[in-house]
């Protein structure tokens, strides 16, 4: 039975937590429902740690990297349009399968490095989340009792081969492996960013495009096919899920992981996704 538990594919609008959201909370109300699900669901594979690979979090040239302090600490809100409303929550790093991360990936070339601030193995010296990492795991692991242990690892996305992407998500494979650790992924990931006109990408409709053909491709379990995508298209779609889907599907080949899409819309100008993938037993 593989360590690897669970994984899925989550958005990171702010817009899903109603907290924040206020007045615009039923804007997201379909994909609010489905980070729940996939909360609900994740919590039933009990993980010792959440590995989350996040587009917007710290970037290093040329690398993937990992936060490496004791502890991590995200703030949310008060969010323009929405509430005044804000939050916070706090993770210990899991910085043993850090360094199983780190080996595994190099050993399949991948660039790899850790990230530390201050005293690293100080509580007292947080390394802050990206709302990339912290609205996720607000709704899968945060309020989990007991909470799990994180890894947050942001790639310089745009500058490295799109090959490497699936070789590092074979590297968490290969890390929770040899660690033990039941652990579970999250792919976050914001789908096009040119869906409205008056968005602060325009209207393009290879956003919709995008949209459609990565769903059509994660239904059919063929992941593979997003690096035969053209990369003049994935500019114009303005799109920050590739990279990220790409781990994805590197970590679960070769394993008996079955897709399921909980939800799709667009509730604003960036399409928003919730992808639950299961151990088939």
């Amino acid at each position: 039975m593989s360590n690897l538990v669970f994984a899925c594919i989550a958005p990171h609008g702010s817009i899903t937590i109603p907290l924040l959201a206020g007045e615009q909370r039923q804007k997201a109300s379909v994909t609010r429902a489905a980070m729940e699900e996939l909360g609900r669901r994740m919590a039933l594979t009990r993980p010792e740690t959440v590995v989350l690979v996040t587009p917007h979090g710290h970037r290093v040239d040329g690398c993937f990297s990992l936060l490496n302090n004791q502890r991590v600490r995200g703030e949310l809100g008060p969010e323009k349009d929405g509430s005044e409303n804000s939050l916070a929550l706090v993770f210990e790093v899991d910085k043993e399968l850090n360094g199983a991360i780190i080996g595994a990936a190099r050993s399949l070339e991948v660039p790899v490095t850790r990230i530390g601030y201050a005293v690293a193995d100080d509580p007292a010296f947080c390394q802050p989340l990206d709302w990339g990492a912290s609205v996720p795991l607000w709704f899968m692991g945060a309020l989990f009792t007991p909470q799990p242990k994180v890894v947050i690892a942001c790639p310089d996305r745009g500058n490295m081969p799109w090959e490497l992407f699936p070789r590092f998500g074979l590297a968490i494979q290969q890390a929770a492996e040899a660690t033990g650790r039941r652990v579970a992924l999250i792919a976050s990931a914001d789908m096009g960013h040119a869906h409205d006109p008056d968005g602060p990408y325009g209207l393009d409709p290879a956003s919709a495009e995008f949209d459609a053909a990565a769903m059509e491709a994660i239904q059919a379990q063929e992941i593979g096919r997003l690096l035969t995508f053209d990369q003049a298209w994935l500019k114009r779609a303005a799109t920050d899920a590739y990279g990220q889907i790409l781990n994805l599907h590197g970590a679960i080949e070769g394993k008996d992981f079955r897709p399921e899409l909980l939800s799709y819309e667009v509730p604003t100008y960036f399409g928003m996704m919730c992808v639950a993938y299961e151990a088939h037993l």
